[in-house]
């Protein structure tokens, strides 16, 4: 998250945090009348003109960087004081969560999206608006609490590498995909698993499975303890096995987009190993099979696997006949 923190900074937060905690009144004034009109202008010129800073820019990757402009150096709080950097996290997971839900979910339920679903009588009255709000609820208390774990691996308590000279080797690579995705489905099974025991079942998960037909939208559309809690095991990993840096902000975006996914009603993974939205769309419905996230391994080995029917991967039947519900 560094390299994305380094990004928003560069072009958005250093502004805005120079604009509400200015280093100095004389700074104040310097950097509203020549900032507005050279906001460009180099670190090395406002040394010239006699402004401190107690920030040294690094890098946070040596594949990509952005170079700070003056407005970096213009702060009280700058970029490596933690409680900024807490700040810019916790906004970060939340704006970019919510674009990329809007993002995928809209663009899933455009092209992909069986309509003959809102059809079906067990479909709500307005319920991708519920959808939506219920997630928009969420997604800032989720965020509170993934912001931590984010902030740490920033401050270099994880182990997280940038070069294949920083980390295990070239064959690492490849290897901490399937890896990373062993590892979140395992605990994430058993996570989901938990959540439906019923001294937490009514309180935590039940608000998800209100939506007994989902839409894209209720892909995120989680009590935000329910939510959080399945998505610990992502941001563990980083702490107990070397992951680079690239590939968690693409693991990152990869487990929202499949989230999208498996909620999107198209049933073509007619596959007994993937866990696809066959399978989740018997879970929302029946509830005590298939809880797995990326494949049915521990279901099976869980005794809690249910192969969905053909009749869900008959394009041809109508979702309104309910012939697409599980036998």
């Amino acid at each position: 998250m560094d390299v994305v923190l380094e990004l928003f900074d560069t072009f958005l937060l250093d502004r805005l945090y120079a604009s509400a905690f200015p280093i100095s009144p004389s700074a104040a004034v310097y950097h509203a009348l020549d900032l507005a009109q050279s906001p460009n202008r180099t670190w090395s010129g406002l040394q010239e003109a006699g402004v401190e800073s107690m920030y040294k820019y690094q890098p946070a990757s040596s594949y990509l960087s952005f170079q700070p402009s003056a407005w970096a150096h213009m702060s009280q709080w700058p970029r490596d004081n933690p409680w900024r950097q807490l700040l810019s996290l916790y906004m970060i997971t939340w704006i970019f969560g919510v674009v990329i839900y809007f993002v995928c979910a809209t663009a899933s339920y455009v092209f992909i999206f069986d309509k003959t679903t809102t059809n079906h009588p067990k479909y709500l009255k307005n319920q991708i608006s519920l959808e939506i709000k219920q997630t928009m609820v969420s997604m800032p208390m989720m965020a509170i609490f993934t912001a931590p774990f984010f902030l740490a691996e920033v401050r270099g308590y994880s182990k997280m590498y940038d070069t294949t000279a920083d980390g295990p080797g070239m064959w690492y690579n490849f290897f901490q995909f399937p890896l990373f995705l062993c590892f979140t489905d395992f605990f994430i099974y058993w996570i989901h698993r938990g959540l439906h025991h019923p001294m937490v079942y009514k309180r935590l998960h039940k608000p998800h499975h209100k939506w007994i037909m989902p839409t894209p939208f209720a892909s995120h559309a989680f009590h935000w303890l329910d939510g959080y809690a399945q998505s610990v095991p992502y941001h563990v990993f980083p702490f107990i096995f070397p992951l680079q840096k690239f590939a968690y902000v693409a693991l990152f975006m990869f487990i929202n987009i499949w989230t999208v996914l498996i909620h999107d009603g198209e049933y073509v993974a007619n596959n007994p190993i993937i866990n696809g939205a066959a399978c989740h769309s018997i879970h929302h419905e029946k509830f005590e099979w298939n809880y797995g996230q990326f494949t049915t391994l521990w279901d099976r080995v869980g005794g809690s696997y249910r192969k969905p029917p053909q009749s869900m991967f008959e394009r041809s039947t109508p979702a309104a006949n309910g012939k697409k519900k599980p036998e």
